[in-house]
């Protein structure tokens, strides 16, 4: 399969052609076949190449397929190429996998949306870019689909262009991103002047090579400059504090990109990143400090604002800025594996989560304000039971997926070998966040589907199950939000299950084994005894249950009273909490403003006036004006032409007489 994994990645670029050119013309049918069977052929092509992958010896699984030379540029030879390793084969199984089962969803979802074809295009020109992105074999590569997948995202976002709302939502997430991305390629660029290349293949042997050689110093300037400007584009593409910002207001687009882009895929591609650069990082302990505190931060504030949130969909979003923060806890405490790990299920359990959102509001005419529902499990009992699974997942309740990837992190956290001290913070900050995680999930889950129901007449006449293309993709989800999880049993719990096998630690271990040896070589490695790990679980999992407990009682057995008299006792902190901290009126105020008036100021003073009224239309002006003055004398009279001979003889004279 080596020749064919060009295959992935084209298959979804063929879908988006035909269907941008001619979908207007093709049908709905042609256009659901073409947007769906060009993901799904992608997979079955990932699929088999999994298998050949694992039909390898363990060090050798690793298969480059060469484009063709991009470009040659002086020293700079670029190689349009694509890589398959453990690390990307387990990212494009996740990104055509699920991309698939939201492609069928969509199929339901979009039926009778004007521009069906519009919408399929687009999503498979981002699974393409996506799938660039994994698959590159040098950060040029990544940077294509780095950047194609916030085009994409900018467009899906904006998919309803009409609306304002949406239209200027899609403007802020191009904006936010580009200015991580700015970052990202300061990045690269001393990424080339280290190590003289931009291959995977080049610069991670390289990087060891020079670290144990003595001319690349552990934890040097460049190295942290390296993964900081990195960090800062994983920022912006990860929604991570201070570019978070734009994630939430994405909920405008179409709720399955949601489910692809704002869960599963895109906002993933930073923690992609992250542990395809392992090896710098652990170079550079000062940057995973960074990463870690901002992951930490991000995780804890985010779970805080959706306590508050009333928008089912933007719910999900600060659950999905909180839950990227997770991810990046793990690969900022060198547990690169883990953090994948949480990548993956977090990538079925919060998609099934958007598509059952999806399924709510298509079943509530378009409402999305989570008041106005209530008793819709009985309306609705696949999409009532498939969010019930997806729900104890993400709330990290055992045996379900989330449980298992979340107390690896918090593990990994606690015995964080760099900086221990500041590795137990980080578990205090993420147990705390993992409680507030299950509250709000819950509040959403009790206020959705149980009590009476709290909307109109007509929405009520019109109460029902989804169709079988939007609720099979629930139930496939939900089975993976349960089961995923088994895949990366921690060792305690394999031991006792009779040496269960963490599978996935053991297919990663080849990707990180390098980031392995330098972190036992330059940090003393905790060894705890089994039974603090132990306990440390059962503590994450009872502030968890408490989290439950508490919305339980809030929501099911006060009902409305207590929340609105909570609301009014603690006034000051529900409004600070309910508008997010103020943090875009924050921003507004003093990035947005400034940097509006100061373009005005450059546009009419600097650009306007002095560049083109004084340095280039200045000139024409002034030499117009005399030329029009000059034009007077040439007018043709005879009498004219008198006066100035006169004149001249007199100023003739003058001359002679006072020289």
């Amino acid at each position: 399969m080596e020749k064919y994994i060009f295959l992935i990645p084209l298959f979804p670029l063929i879908g988006f052609i035909i269907n941008g050119l001619f979908g207007r013309w093709l049908g709905k049918g042609v256009v659901s076949f073409l947007g769906c069977m060009t993901i799904g052929f992608s997979f079955i092509v990932s699929f088999f190449t999994w298998i050949e992958l694992k039909s390898l010896p363990v060090e050798n699984r690793v298969l480059e397929q060469v484009l063709w030379n991009w470009l040659t540029v002086g020293d700079l030879k670029m190689q349009l190429a694509l890589m398959i390793d453990p690390l990307s084969m387990l990212m494009i199984l996740v990104v055509t996998g699920v991309g698939f089962l939201i492609h069928i969803y969509s199929t339901g979802y979009m039926a009778h949306d004007e521009s069906y074809w519009r919408y399929f295009s687009y999503l498979n020109m981002f699974v393409f870019f996506m799938s660039m992105l994994v698959l590159g074999a040098n950060y040029m590569v990544m940077f294509v689909g780095w950047e194609g997948v916030g085009l994409a995202s900018y467009l899906l976002i904006g998919f309803w262009y009409k609306g304002n709302e949406n239209a200027d939502a899609g403007k802020k997430a191009f904006i936010v991103n580009r200015i991580g991305d700015f970052g990202f390629v300061l990045g690269l660029f001393l990424i080339y002047i280290t190590f003289g290349s931009l291959s995977y293949m080049d610069v991670f042997p390289k990087a060891l090579e020079m670290f144990h050689g003595g001319e690349l110093a552990f934890n040097s300037g460049v190295l942290v400059a390296i993964c900081l400007l990195l960090f800062v584009g994983a920022t912006g593409k990860s929604a991570q504090i201070p570019l978070y910002t734009w994630l939430p207001d994405a909920m405008a687009g179409p709720t399955p990109v949601s489910a692809l882009i704002h869960a599963a895929t895109m906002v993933t591609a930073g923690v992609y990143m992250v542990a395809r650069s392992n090896i710098l990082y652990s170079l550079a302990p000062d940057a995973l400090l960074v990463v870690g505190i901002i992951a930490a931060l991000t995780a804890f504030f985010a779970a805080t604002m959706g306590v508050l949130q009333y928008d089912i969909k933007k719910i999900l979003a600060y659950s999905t800025v909180s839950q990227l923060g997770y991810m990046f806890i793990g690969v900022g405490v060198t547990a690169y594996w883990s953090g994948i790990f949480h990548l993956m299920t977090h990538a079925f359990f919060k998609a099934c989560l958007f598509l059952c959102a999806g399924s709510v509001i298509h079943a509530m005419s378009d409402e999305q304000d989570i008041r106005k529902m209530g008793g819709l499990a009985g309306k609705m009992p696949i999409t009532y039971l498939t969010m019930l699974i997806a729900t104890i997942a993400i709330a990290g309740i055992p045996p379900f997926a989330g449980f298992f990837s979340k107390d690896e992190i918090l593990w990994r956290a606690f015995t964080f070998p760099y900086y221990p001290v500041i590795g137990k913070i980080i578990w205090v900050t993420g147990t705390i966040g993992a409680g507030i995680t299950a509250f709000y999930m819950f509040r959403l889950i009790f206020l959705t589907f149980h009590g009476e129901f709290r909307g109109t007449e007509e929405q009520k006449k019109h109460l029902h199950e989804s169709p079988f293309s939007m609720t099979l993709p629930l139930m496939i989800l939900a089975l993976l939000s349960f089961a995923g999880g088994w895949l990366g049993v921690p060792h305690v719990i394999g031991e006792r299950l009779g040496h269960f096998p963490n599978i996935l630690e053991q297919w990663l271990h080849p990707v990180f084994a390098a980031s392995e040896e330098i972190v036992e070589k330059m940090a003393v490695v905790p060894n705890y005894p089994v039974a603090v790990e132990w306990g440390l679980m059962a503590f994450s999992v009872a502030v968890a249950t408490a989290g439950i407990c508490i919305a339980w009682y809030i929501y099911m057995r006060r009902g409305a009273d207590l929340p609105q008299q909570l609301a009014q006792e603690y006034a000051p902190l529900y409004q600070l909490i309910h508008n997010k901290y103020y943090l875009d009126e924050v921003y507004d105020y003093m990035v947005v403003k400034p940097v509006y008036y100061l373009s005005i100021v450059l546009w009419k003073v600097v650009d306007a006036f002095m560049i083109d009224g004084i340095g280039v239309n200045g000139p024409g002006w002034l030499v117009k004006r005399f030329s029009a003055g000059v034009s007077l004398l040439h007018n043709g009279y005879l009498q004219t032409g008198g006066a100035f001979v006169v004149l001249g003889l007199v100023a003739i004279t003058c001359f002679f007489i006072y020289w």
